[in-house]
């Protein structure tokens, strides 16, 4: 799987990692920094089962059920744009504060909000928390983790935003089996998420800013002074003066905003291809199960409450899958783990087609072959799509245009996310299970071509190596290379 690189390729001239305290230490800081991802999961995927209880309280009809689930994810298409670009100017560890308070402040919003409109207020104020961390907590893990642990590091966010969404699956289980009977359990399921706002807040606090960020600034010395408290001095000595002098070769290309990069062929294509990451993972369907699981699971044949009980299912493959993808990123390249991933869920989203149409709608056994279908599915998304394409975001965009590039990019995976979450609901109207599944199976089909021919891969190299390919263009060159010796051998 691995291909060799030279030394200024791969970063193999660094000396080599050690463990110590050191070690620990970046274990630490990654542990408090995914915390943010932890919000990201629970205050979208609470909503699957808080929707219910939450419509006949305040009568909403089913246009509006998709305007709150929906809201949050606007709000967070706003957020990766705008916060992740203050994070370029504030500082990476600065703005996560600042997300904390918005995670906090967003949650007390909906759980005391008195009626629909201010509901959405809530929703839209967590969206943008939502968004801030789905740019800035990537970037942040990317900037302090050496390259040869990069993608486990980077992915550990995504584990915890399915944690994070098997976490509101299981408490709405609860509270709905336990306080079901009473008006406003739905403020309940939303109110949990103010204790990890507030240990990600007290937990910031006392770590340290993004390094990479810090040398942008000028600021050297405090760069080698926070890479000396996660790396051995001799590392963090090298891993310095890496960076300084890919900073110092970008010295004229400092202001890159809109215009500089669509001006460079080479950075158009790699924006296009981020897009094409962030959007081709909303057009899977995956979050139609993790925010409208219930509903789908009760349209296949399930009561409503077993189906609150049955949509635990998924979220616990999602852990598992998360936890084997953060074991292959530095196994298996990323290009091969983002093709198989579309290949597998294009096959189960077909079946779950077929399934749909073939078994009749009476059948005892319709709802659980769909339920397992399902689960075989959001494995596949969760193992071989959701971390690697979190990864890749956060690694494919120079530094000067990494906020940026991750803000756009993630500005068009909350849209297709929010436009397929607002529509979802009619879409299963209108056509079904069966259509919608074919539909999705149409869509990962294109993404497998689209994969195939542009991807580069990044693994191996460190973040001024891939940086140095995109600019120059010679990353792409490379995979295409490698595509052909690929044949050859086979």
């Amino acid at each position: 799987m691995a291909s060799s690189h030279t030394s200024s390729t791969s970063g193999s001239a660094l000396p080599p990692l050690t463990k110590g305290p050191h070690s620990r230490r970046l274990g630490l800081v990654a542990l408090v920094a995914t915390l943010g991802g932890l919000l990201f999961g629970y205050d979208t995927g609470v909503i699957n089962g808080a929707l219910l209880p939450m419509t006949a309280e305040l009568g909403l009809t089913a246009f509006t059920e998709g305007v709150v689930t929906s809201s949050l994810l606007f709000g967070a298409a706003v957020g990766a744009m705008t916060i992740g670009r203050l994070s370029d100017g504030w500082g990476r560890r600065k703005t996560i504060l600042l997300l904390a308070c918005m995670f906090f402040v967003g949650a007390m919003l909906c759980v005391f909000a008195p009626f629909f409109e201010f509901l959405v207020l809530g929703r839209i104020v967590l969206g943008l928390a939502v968004g801030g961390a789905s740019t800035v907590v990537p970037v942040f893990l990317a900037e302090l983790a050496p390259y040869e642990i990069r993608g486990s590091l980077s992915g550990r966010n995504e584990v915890m935003i399915v944690i994070g969404q098997l976490a509101a699956f299981v408490v709405n289980a609860i509270l709905g089996a336990t306080l079901g009977h009473l008006d406003g359990v739905w403020r309940f399921m939303l109110a949990v998420a103010a204790l990890p706002a507030i240990a990600l807040f007290v937990g910031m606090l006392r770590m340290p800013e993004s390094p990479r960020w810090l040398v942008s600034k000028g600021r050297n010395d405090e760069a080698l002074a926070v890479l000396s408290t996660i790396r051995s001095p001799e590392r963090a000595r090298a891993e310095l003066d890496e960076v300084l002098a890919l900073v110092d070769e970008e010295k004229e290309e400092k202001t890159l905003g809109w215009r500089a990069i669509f001006s460079n062929t080479w950075l158009v294509r790699i924006l296009l291809i981020g897009t094409a990451l962030a959007v081709f993972q909303q057009l899977t369907g995956i979050n139609s199960i993790m925010y409208y699981g219930q509903v789908v699971l009760t349209e296949s044949g399930f009561e409503e409450q077993a189906a609150l009980f049955a949509n635990i299912a998924p979220g616990v493959i999602g852990v598992i899958g998360g936890l084997i993808a953060l074991w292959m990123m530095e196994k298996i390249n990323r290009r091969t783990t983002i093709i198989t991933g579309y290949t597998l869920t294009t096959i189960f989203h077909f079946l779950i087609g077929i399934a749909s149409f073939a078994i009749p709608a009476d059948s005892s056994i319709r709802p659980y072959v769909i339920l397992v279908l399902i689960v075989c599915f959001v494995g596949s998304m969760q193992t071989f799509l959701n971390v690697a394409t979190w990864v890749l975001l956060s690694e494919i965009f120079p530094l000067h245009m990494r906020a940026l590039g991750m803000g756009i990019t993630v500005f068009f995976m909350w849209i297709a996310n929010a436009l397929l979450s607002l529509f979802f609901p009619s879409l299963i109207d209108a056509i079904g299970i069966t259509g919608s599944f074919f539909g999705f199976a149409a869509v990962n089909a294109i993404a497998i071509v689209v994969f195939i021919f542009f991807l580069p891969e990044t693994r191996g190299r460190t973040l001024e190596a891939v940086e140095e390919g995109v600019t120059t263009g010679s990353i792409f060159t490379i995979s295409k290379r490698q595509q052909v010796l690929h044949k050859a051998r086979r």
